[in-house]
């Protein structure tokens, strides 16, 4: 599964061909032993969970970069090479 971005000690990846558990675009993302999906572009968690300011992060960047998330969740969909995403500062 590619890492497309990190920041704050979150890490965000896609799994390639991954819409039939979710059945929707989504990010995976970890930190520190918690991990969660969250659907893009909505930002809601579909499962799982981060600690409070750390899942703030996520779904502010996921927000600022939605229309990058969905381009790469078409590439992912097709089995094609994702590309990294700008980290939040």
């Amino acid at each position: 599964m590619p890492t497309i971005s990190s920041f704050y000690g979150i890490i965000v990846m896609m799994y390639y061909l991954d819409g039939k558990r979710h059945h929707q675009p989504h990010i995976h993302a970890k930190y520190q032993g918690h991990e969660v999906v969250v659907g893009i572009p909505s930002g809601a968690v579909l499962e799982g969970g981060l600690p409070p300011a750390k899942l703030k992060l996520l779904l502010a960047w996921v927000e600022i970069h939605k229309n990058e998330l969905m381009a790469d969740w078409r590439l992912a969909a097709r089995g094609e090479r994702v590309f990294g995403i700008e980290p939040l500062r």
